[in-house]
């Protein structure tokens, strides 16, 4: 048995060598936890940790600015915990936060000036999964039970709200204005909504045959990442669809700010493939990730975040 592992792990190895260039870590930044989110703003990286932190670095030296709290919570036995944190987002100078609330429930924090405000509080019961800005006073959020909400932060009242299937919600991607969202959910099907009034637009079938784990959106393409092992692509404006095939689970998925280059996690050995979206030539094997991969994001054409489960992100540079 141990033979036959070795000789896998060698199999995967001179793969890589034929076909893509191996890329390893430039510099690691290590963070308060395993990290469950990641948002680049202007030259800033913030990254959500399951240890009830966001950690601010400094997007060109990769040093920690700044820590965030959210308050502790109490688990199911009654035990005080770290609150782990779902989701996070920016927008100007206030910050969205969603965050592990007493016994299951959840709360959406929004940090501005240095203090925490309380939006939604886990006494609601609400089973909140991810949370982002439309606006300065407009946010989405998404329940596990595949229902999302538009809410109106100045009222703390909820504009509309929308059930997407009896499937149950794994992730959402807003476009590049944020004036429609993607979902997806365990069925492997992606249902496309207008923000402004919650219309329904259409629905992305046939690719994915399982839970879609994680969705990305840049310009007009859309990615996925699947339990069918399978990484999605599809045109939003022409509804043209091809996919990558991985040996793993795909947990993971990525699109380049221009859309031009993707990432996708593509073995057990959490190794991130990125290829050419338009030629669809896998071009690079970006290596030594620890655990499962939680997120791929693309500085630009060249540099490219990758989280995990672990307390390190990796940034590469994918070209000299």
């Amino acid at each position: 048995m141990i033979f036959f592992r070795i000789l896998i792990i060698f199999s995967l190895f001179f793969t890589f060598i034929k076909a893509s260039t191996i890329i390893k870590p430039q510099q690691i930044i290590n963070t308060s936890g395993g990290v469950t989110d990641i948002v680049i703003k202007k030259d800033k990286l913030y990254a959500s940790t399951v240890n009830g932190t966001i950690d601010i670095f400094d997007l060109k030296t990769k040093k920690l600015l700044d820590k965030i709290y959210v308050p502790k919570t109490i688990d199911f036995v009654g035990d005080k915990i770290d609150a782990k944190i779902y989701s996070v987002d920016v927008l100007n100078d206030k910050i969205l936060i969603l965050s592990q609330g007493k016994k299951g429930g959840r709360n959406i924090f929004l940090y501005e000036n240095h203090k925490l405000s309380k939006i939604i509080d886990e006494t609601k019961r609400l089973f909140i999964s991810k949370a982002k800005f439309i606006s300065k006073d407009k946010i989405v959020y998404s329940l596990l039970s595949n229902q999302f909400f538009l809410f109106n932060l100045s009222t703390k009242e909820n504009i509309y709200e929308r059930q997407i299937s009896q499937s149950r919600f794994s992730d959402f991607s807003l476009n590049d204005d944020k004036s429609k969202i993607i979902l997806a959910d365990e069925s492997g099907v992606l249902h496309e909504y207008q923000i402004s009034n919650g219309k329904f637009i259409r629905d992305f079938r046939n690719q994915n045959l399982d839970n879609v784990y994680q969705v990305d959106w840049k310009k007009d393409t859309i990615i996925t990442a699947g339990q069918d092992r399978r990484s999605v692509v599809y045109n939003e404006t022409t509804q043209s669809a091809y996919y990558k095939k991985s040996d793993f689970l795909v947990y993971s998925c990525g699109l380049s700010p221009n859309s031009h280059y993707a990432g996708y996690s593509s073995d057990e050995l959490n190794t991130v493939t990125v290829f050419n979206t338009l030629t669809q030539t896998s071009m690079y094997k970006l290596v030594d990730n620890k655990m499962i991969i939680t997120n791929i994001v693309f500085l630009n054409d060249n540099e490219i975040f990758v989280s995990s489960d672990d307390s390190k992100i990796n940034y590469y540079k994918i070209k000299d």
